[in-house]
């Protein structure tokens, strides 16, 4: 060992002395064969050893790993394997940014988690046993082709016995470039991460799944390229080799506020037209639709989420839907969102697959085993997915999203391999009407658009961008564009794109409690809208469910939040109120009963159509004790007419009952029930 080898050693040993002993002897104890050491420390104890170790990585942490074989500690004392945290910022590096010449230099990348494999078992070192001489020779395996001594020392070649080999866990992740990282419509850069050791542990890789965000440091290092005729390529791939893993801040990439920011920011939320001020500088380009960009900030800062003792969730992200017909703006509202949160993942439902928006399993090439892939809801996690042409997606790959929107967790059961992701985002979902544009003597939201009941009931706030002609309205609209490509600047607002970011960013920080003014507006609101008027209305539509009113909550949060608050006050509470209201009445109101139908979109059947199919069922059970079980047509109308049934509603629930398979039509005007 060379004199500048010990002086190192020992130089790490005074190190682990001063600073880290007690850690390491308490990893000791409890079995954790690792130390972390801060780079900054090392730094002040030797700056060119600091320099060192990220020039030549490899060489230095060895020689940390031969002084911590000098202390005396329970149990084994080698095999210890060192991580390296706070390295310094010349050493950070973008994905993009990687090249040939930072190949064995210690550096560190920050990304979000895309995929990562089953942990498995390497060999790293094999012996063998000569079966002629009995002579012992140890192989290296550095590659994935398994490899045995090529001759004995007793002239021997082939057919050796092999005796024992030294096995390790391995792990891969895939790194994708943090959004906030990517330039223009550049494609995210994705690097190759490899785990070994003490980082693939159960307690410690368990916190690093596809969707998190994290700064991995390590060594860079390349692998060769197989050819598909099994030789060697010319060209390399990069593999980054971690040396330590961590979870960073969603916001912290965001959050650069100085103190002229928050004093603007705190003016802002003390006037009294705050919110006007917000929805003007939101979608600039946009004309009116106010109720539409106060639904969006409410999404953007979003509610609070809440976990019990006994393990219930409640979330605090919202879910908007906008339908709307050509031309009425929508996919401009989903650009502008957008561009406000760079971070934001986008996804199209024409080309988006159930796997693509929630989690797939598939084999990985690289190391063998199963790979877990994230998808757009999971790599969104603490941010918001946007989605376009929502109802361009299949019946099955929709299915796959009613976990993710109401759970926010995602669940793999594929091959053997049991997994689930964590999906805590907001979706803002934009869809265009089942025939190109809404018709206004459609029965029901579903008629209008291809979307299920179940998924529709998911959305907090349900908008529809209705494009109808009204002269002074379309002046308005047409003054508006004309002006937006009159101007090559941006349209004036108050707030610039990057101010109204942290404004929102720094409100989405707040966690406001509810106040009991706030409490008792709601819970009285709920009891007043579900109390049926009269008697005859006990039977009636049901105006709002438990549903809405976690929703109802949440936007109150929401509103505490715009206004930097730490108190949700009756007057948030009223807002939301109002903002629901507006919406139940756009897409849940019931012409037959003149109130709002929560059914019209948690269900394929409103409230009236229900009393409908009930009087029928009612007419066919009395005139079946007395024609048998065909009914005529004839006699279903003419006691319906006694009854003040119409025979449209009668032909109505006929037609539904026959689609749902209630009843059956077994010759020309009879029907007879199943």
């Amino acid at each position: 060992m060379s004199e500048k080898i010990v002086e190192q050693v020992n130089k790490f040993k005074e190190l682990i002395e001063k600073e880290y002993l007690p850690e390491l002897l308490e990893n000791s104890r409890i079995g954790k064969n690792f130390l972390t050491l801060d780079f900054n420390k090392i730094s002040k104890l030797d700056i060119s050893l600091a320099d060192e170790l990220l020039e030549i990585p490899e060489e230095i942490l060895k020689v940390a790993e031969m002084a911590i074989e000098q202390f005396d500690l329970p149990g084994e004392s080698k095999g210890y394997s060192i991580r390296i945290k706070n390295p310094p910022p010349s050493s950070q590096r973008r994905i993009a940014e990687k090249r040939s010449k930072d190949i064995d230099l210690m550096l560190f990348f920050e990304g979000i988690i895309r995929t990562k494999s089953s942990v498995l078992p390497k060999a790293t070192s094999i012996r063998f046993e000569c079966p002629s001489c009995g002579n012992i020779s140890s192989v290296l395996q550095l590659d994935k082709k398994f490899k045995q001594p090529t001759m004995c020392g007793c002239g021997r070649k082939g057919k050796f016995n092999l005796v024992s080999k030294e096995l390790i866990d391995i792990q891969r992740l895939e790194l994708e470039e943090l959004p906030e990282n990517v330039k223009g419509s550049a494609q995210p850069q994705k690097l190759k991460v490899f785990l070994k050791n003490t980082l693939v542990d159960p307690e410690f890789e368990s916190r690093f799944n596809p969707g998190a965000k994290v700064q991995i440091v390590g060594i860079l290092k390349e692998t060769p390229i197989i050819l598909r005729s099994g030789g060697q390529s010319t060209d390399y791939d990069y593999l980054f080799e971690a040396v330590h893993i961590e979870n960073i801040e969603d916001e912290e990439v965001d959050l650069k506020m100085s103190d002229e920011d928050m004093k603007r920011v705190n003016e802002i939320a003390k006037k009294s037209d705050y919110i006007k001020i917000l929805k003007d500088s939101l979608v600039p380009s946009i004309y009116g639709h106010d109720e539409i960009k106060e639904g969006l900030m409410l999404q953007i800062v979003s509610g609070v989420r809440k976990v019990r003792k006994d393990g219930k969730i409640c979330r605090g992200d919202m879910h908007i839907l906008l339908i709307g017909d050509p031309g009425a703006g929508k996919s401009a509202i989903l650009k502008r969102i957008e561009k406000i949160l760079p971070h934001a993942r986008v996804a199209n439902g024409k080309g988006a697959t159930g796997v693509g928006l929630t989690a797939s399993v598939s084999k990985d090439e690289f190391i063998g085993g199963w790979t877990f892939q994230a998808g757009t809801l999971v790599l969104a996690h603490k941010n918001i997915a946007i989605i376009d042409e929502f109802d361009k997606m299949s019946k099955e790959d929709r299915d796959a999203m009613h976990e993710a929107l109401e759970q926010q967790t995602v669940t793999i059961s594929k091959a053997g391999v049991q997994a689930r992701l964590r999906a805590e985002c907001s979706l803002l979902a934009g869809a265009n009407p089942k025939f190109s544009r809404f018709d206004r003597y459609a029965k029901t939201i579903g008629e209008q658009i291809d979307l299920p009941a179940t998924l529709i009931n998911r959305f907090d706030l349900i908008f529809p961008l209705i494009d109808i002609p009204e002269q002074e309205k379309d002046r308005k609209i047409a003054n508006h564009i004309c002006k937006t490509h009159l101007e090559t600047e941006d349209i004036e607002c108050e707030l610039d794109t990057d101010f109204l970011r942290k404004y929102l960013l720094h409100a989405k920080t707040i966690t406001p409690t509810l106040s009991q003014e706030a409490i008792q507006k709601l819970v009285n609101h709920y009891v007043t809208i579900r109390t049926p008027k009269n008697e005859e209305a006990q039977n009636g539509p049901i105006p709002i469910t438990a549903r809405q009113l976690e929703g109802l909550i949440r936007m109150s949060e929401a509103y505490a939040k715009l206004r930097l608050s730490n108190k949700v006050s009756i007057g948030d509470a009223e807002k939301a109120i109002e903002l629901l209201k507006y919406c139940l009445e756009k897409v849940a109101f019931d012409e037959a009963t003149g109130t709002i139908d929560i059914d019209r979109i948690t269900t394929d059947t409103t409230s009236s159509q229900r009393n409908k199919i009930t009087n029928l069922k009612e007419i066919m059970a009395e005139l079946e004790n007395k024609t048998g079980k065909n009914i005529p047509m004839e006699d279903i109308l003419k006691l319906a007419e006694e009854r003040k049934i119409t025979e449209e509603d009668i032909e109505e629930a006929i037609e539904k009952l026959k689609r749902s398979g209630d009843i059956f039509e077994p010759r020309r005007g009879f029907i007879s029930r199943i």
